[in-house]
């Protein structure tokens, strides 16, 4: 009895140590992160590029595992029962943070079940417009808007999308009546623009692409808080008169709820060292994308406040919960 209570003794002793003690061997092998959305968007690419650098500088391979599905609750959820152990982390991002209000139930809380790690990569969406259509400005959208109520129409990608939300803000700022046109796809949108069954478009700069330098397109305006630094010459919505507007997605790292603090430290700072090389930030660049880190506290602070934001937007919106 003795000896069992010994070793009872010991294990509780020793049993605080144990996180700190993995933490300074992890990894010792493959490292997997879970990335909600199918291969070749944004959070991929940001991912394939964060892993890589990962693995050259850890010694240990971190792959992407895609599992898209359900708006990237598949593999939210598949994250969230995973281990805590290091070896299992999440590609997280302001799409779950949408979710949280669009839902009416999820099978994880991404407060509550994940442990934020650091952004890797920050982007805003942009306006455009025919070029032809004489709507050269934020001004110019805004004053047709005014001037013939419910006839002017926003086109966007799916409801409850960056995008959809994104117009949607838009016209709550604005205070303007527009015609909310949602498309399956990028280029279902940009058909539609270029025929004129819509008038502006609100789509990020990676899903455009070459569309970007069509003459047949006119840019009107970035929706993050500062100008893009390749694109000079296009304004932020902000300047251009609706102040305070800002529609910045991000993507990040975060792991499994009780996953060691002294690992997600260590992680935190390796993301950020990584996403701060200058291979990783210009090919990041090329898909409209600020490569960017944070701390573990810096990441939480924006889940927060973006899922109180997008909450307060699909409410105005009278989206209705799937």
């Amino acid at each position: 009895m003795r000896f069992r209570r010994a070793v009872a003794g010991l294990v509780c002793m020793f049993g605080l140590a144990l996180p700190a003690l993995a933490a300074t061997d992890y990894p010792t092998r493959t490292v997997r992160i879970i990335v909600p959305y199918g291969a070749g968007g944004i959070a991929d690419v940001t991912m394939r590029l964060t892993a890589q650098k990962l693995s050259e500088k850890l010694g240990q391979q971190f792959i992407v595992d895609n599992r898209p599905g359900a708006g990237g609750v598949v593999g939210a959820r598949a994250a969230a029962a995973a281990a805590p152990d290091g070896y299992t982390l999440a590609m997280i991002g302001g799409g779950l943070t949408i979710a949280k209000s669009l839902f009416r139930s999820l099978p994880y809380d991404l407060v509550e079940d994940f442990v934020p790690i650091s952004t890797t990569a920050a982007y805003g969406l942009v306006i455009v417009a025919r070029a032809d259509s004489g709507l050269k400005t934020v001004g110019d959208i805004i004053a047709a808007a005014r001037q013939k109520p419910g006839k002017l129409n926003f086109g966007t990608i799916n409801p409850g999308s960056n995008q959809h939300l994104a117009a949607e803000l838009f016209r709550h700022m604005a205070h303007v009546d527009v015609t909310m046109i949602p498309h399956k796809t990028t280029p279902d949108l940009v058909t539609a623009l270029l025929r004129g069954d819509v008038d502006v478009v609100f789509e990020y700069e990676a899903g455009l692409g070459a569309m970007m330098t069509d003459p047949r397109v006119a840019v009107v305006a970035y929706t993050g808080p500062t100008r893009l630094a390749h694109l000079p010459a296009v304004p932020t919505v902000a300047e251009s008169g609706l102040a305070g507007y800002d529609v910045t997605s991000w993507n990040g790292l975060a792991a499994p709820k009780n996953t060691p603090h002294e690992i997600v430290a260590m992680l935190s700072r390796e993301v950020t060292a990584a996403v701060e090389q200058p291979d990783v930030r210009a090919a990041m660049a090329k898909f409209g994308m600020e490569a960017r880190g944070s701390t573990s506290q810096e990441l939480s602070a924006r889940i927060r406040t973006d899922i109180a934001k997008w909450a307060d937007v699909i409410e105005k919106a009278g989206i209705a919960k799937k």
